[in-house]
Parts: structure tokens; C-alpha cells; sequence
């Protein structure tokens, strides 16, 4: 085992790593050979991964060799698995901002302005323009013909949502598809009588796959940022990456592609993928926004409107505690 050790190091220049197998025969002193392995792994160059798979026969010696600082891998299989693991996993970040144009003393400004718990959409818009994450044109008012007068103004067909119910759609606080300010009307007066409604949002009508981001704060690690398809996917495919902010953009990628809905973010079946760069480059700009905003505990952005071309956030809850 030790010749055969040392022909590797010496002429298979082209390998990353020896796998020694080598259970109890019945025939040999084992724990003369884990004693062998043992100083082999302390001198060989390379690393070497012990499978040792007579648990029961060669107890006593696989613990001892165990006892010595080193692991045993209990047949190749259990060593394929675990190396697959690794390799396949993105890198940590150890706390590295990327090098992107999130306008931190402007994201401080708004936070410092803001009191405890969930703030309103004004103050959601400047935070996301200060991240430079896109959001959708929109008015939020009590108002019904200033309501109308915005729908005109920027086109139909339109949605209408109500502000101050935290699952719009529960309780029928959605109106989509508005294509005339005599529907916009009717939606307007039917959302300002459902209870604890006191205002009505108004934004264009976009067309896309729906995608989610959020984050929660926990105090012994920062934020946790989660990602995954948007609407009501969220709650019943349960299809969510997580990652600890902030992200770099490996580490952002990576995240999504490990979900298992990633082929629809690709494109599937003769449909076009979302633009996927855009959705990761979100990702990291709302985890560089929360690195230097701790006060946010929680943020969801449910959904962003994403097609081939552009990722915009629709709707978005935030809340503050200092």
C-alpha cells in the first residue's frame, strides 16, 4: 500500500487526490497499515481519503486510526457523495461587498427617517432607487380622480391593489387587467369599502414570470436573503435558495440556480428564459443595501415582473425596527 502510494504521488502528476481502500482480510496485521496510512497522509502532497470498510471485523483499529485526527469514509460511495458536495458548492464570500453603485450614505438617510414597523410605499421607492433596484411606476391615494387622472396619464390596462392589508389577494384587494377609467372606478370604490382599506395603489399592467426576494435579520448572523418564484408560488411550491449577506454575484448565481424551478428562469419547452443576470445582480444589491441597514428585519419583494428583458419589483414590504 505504501509503494502504491508513493507511484501516485511520485508519477500520476495529472491527479488531485488518492482514495485507499483497504478493509480487514483476515490474513494482515490492519493496524499496521492504518499505522502506515497514517504517516502517508502526513507526507503525501496530495490529499489522501481513507475507506475503510470493515467497521465490525477491524473496529478496534479503524478507531484507533480515527483517534489519531483522522476520517473514515465508510465505502467509495459515501466518499463520491461528499465530494460531490463540495465541489459543487459556491465558495463563502467571508463578508465581501461587491463593487457596485448602491448609494449607501442615501440608504442610511432614509433609515435614519424612518420609525418602527412597516414603512410606507414612498420610503420603499427611495430605498430601492438608492440599491438601484428597479421599481414600477405607482400612485398610492384615497383620492379617486387622482387615481384616474394617474391611470390616464401613464396608460391602460392597469392594476389596482389596496394598502393596508398585508395578503391583498385574500381578501380581494386585487383588480387586474383595468383597461378603462370607467373600470378603474368601479375597482376603486369596490377595494376603499373592504374593511381596514384606506387607500388604493395604481401601477401599470407588466407581463413576465413572477419572482420573489426577501430577507429576515437574525441577530447572530445578519440577513438571511431568499429567492425563488414569485406569487403564490412561494407558499406552495416552497421552492426557496437562502444565502447570508452580503452576496457576491457567485454566490447570488449559484443560488439560483439551485432551485428547482431554475429551468423556468432558463427557458423551457420553446419559451424564452428571464433575463437571469438582471435577477442576480438584484439579489446582490439588495444584500449590499441590508449590510448597512441592520435596522431592516424583514423585507419581502412579492413579485418582481421579470421577462427577457427587464426585472421590476411590483410590490414590496418592509419592516423597521431600531
Amino acid at each position: 500500500m505504501a509503494h502504491a502510494i508513493d507511484f501516485c504521488e511520485k508519477y500520476f502528476k495529472e491527479i488531485d487526490g488518492i482514495a485507499v481502500i483497504y478493509g480487514n482480510p483476515g490474513v494482515s496485521n490492519v493496524k499496521e497499515a492504518y499505522e502506515i496510512l497514517d504517516k502517508k497522509i502526513r507526507s503525501c502532497r496530495l490529499p489522501i481519503y481513507p475507506i475503510l470498510p470493515s467497521v465490525v471485523m477491524a473496529a478496534e483499529e479503524t478507531e484507533y486510526f480515527i483517534n489519531k485526527g483522522h476520517v473514515n469514509f465508510l465505502d467509495e460511495y459515501a466518499l463520491a457523495d461528499a465530494l460531490s458536495k463540495v465541489i459543487g458548492q459556491t465558495p463563502p464570500s467571508v463578508g465581501k461587498i461587491e463593487d457596485i453603485d448602491v448609494d449607501i450614505p442615501k440608504v442610511r438617510s432614509i433609515i435614519d427617517t424612518c420609525e418602527n414597523g412597516y414603512i410606507e410605499s414612498g420610503k420603499i421607492k427611495q430605498l430601492f432607487d438608492a440599491a438601484g433596484i428597479s421599481i414600477v411606476e405607482e400612485l398610492v391615494s384615497n383620492d379617486k380622480n387622482e387615481i384616474i387622472s394617474f391611470a390616464d396619464k401613464m396608460g391602460y390596462p392597469v392594476v389596482a391593489k389596496c394598502v393596508g392589508s398585508v395578503h391583498k389577494s385574500d381578501i380581494g384587494g386585487v383588480a387586474l387587467n383595468i383597461r378603462s377609467s370607467e373600470h378603474l372606478s368601479l375597482e376603486f370604490d369596490r377595494i376603499m369599502n373592504i374593511k381596514n382599506v384606506d387607500a388604493v395603489t395604481v401601477q401599470p399592467m407588466l407581463s413576465g414570470q413572477e419572482l420573489f426576494i426577501g430577507a429576515k435579520y437574525e441577530p447572530k448572523y445578519g440577513h438571511i436573503v431568499l429567492c425563488g418564484l414569485g406569487g403564490i408560488f412561494v407558499e406552495v411550491l416552497k421552492d426557496i435558495a437562502s444565502g447570508l449577506a452580503p452576496l457576491s454575484f457567485e454566490e447570488a448565481r449559484s443560488m439560483v440556480q439551485s432551485l428547482r424551478a431554475y429551468k423556468i428562469i432558463k427557458g423551457t419547452r420553446g419559451k424564452k428564459g428571464l433575463n437571469e443576470d438582471l435577477f442576480i445582480e438584484t439579489i446582490v444589491r439588495l444584500s449590499v443595501m441590508l449590510r448597512f441597514a441592520t435596522e431592516i428585519k424583514e423585507i419581502d419583494i412579492n413579485p418582481l415582473i421579470a421577462n427577457g428583458k427587464t426585472v421590476i419589483a411590483v410590490d414590496a414590504r418592509i419592516r423597521i425596527e431600531k
